[in-house]
């Protein structure tokens, strides 16, 4: 038998190799845990975005022309079309803090450039009241989708999406 065949068996290579396997494997899931505290997939079941599923960036910071998951507001609106516990939305950055919004003829302009038009009434015959206007405040965004029934910052019931209600950025992987 060679020197290396006996060091294999010996009881104290087979301790040394258990305990690494375990720390090794310990270390892996921690890392896991981590990366699974800032990062999600999210499933969208909506057709104001064209993605089925983005990849949820809890951490990074929302630019110009990103997609950001939040929170909607609680309303009557939302409760009649989307339940009492709506699921996450997801639209896109139109306007960021400091940016100017303004409306006319229920189109919506940041800085001068068109981003959406209001429609009058709901899907089901609702009025639609308009979204705010002026200068976006300090940690809040107004977000709008391309889709004709978006419901978004071009409304009141979503208005300005603000940092509490956030849940990340959004890459789109499918």
């Amino acid at each position: 038998m060679r020197a290396a065949d006996i060091i294999l068996r010996s009881p104290t290579w087979r301790r040394l190799a258990l305990w690494s396997g375990l720390g090794a494997g310990a270390f892996a899931l921690s890392s896991l845990a981590a990366f699974a505290a800032g990062h999600a997939l999210m499933i969208n079941a909506s057709p104001s975005l064209p993605y089925w599923a983005i990849w949820l960036d809890r951490g990074a910071a929302p630019q110009r022309g990103d997609i950001i998951l939040f929170d909607p507001p609680a309303s009557p609106l939302f409760a009649k079309h989307f339940g009492k516990e709506p699921k996450p939305f997801g639209k896109r950055v139109s306007g960021m803090p400091g940016d100017v919004v303004t409306e006319k003829d229920r189109v919506y302009f940041v800085n001068g450039r068109q981003v959406a038009k209001a429609k009058l009434k709901s899907r089901r015959g609702e009025p639609l009241a308009l979204g705010p206007t002026g200068t976006v405040p300090r940690g809040c965004y107004f977000v709008t989708t391309g889709h004709k029934d978006g419901f978004d910052s071009r409304y009141a019931a979503i208005g300005w999406i603000c940092r509490q209600r956030i849940l990340g950025v959004g890459r789109p992987i499918l």
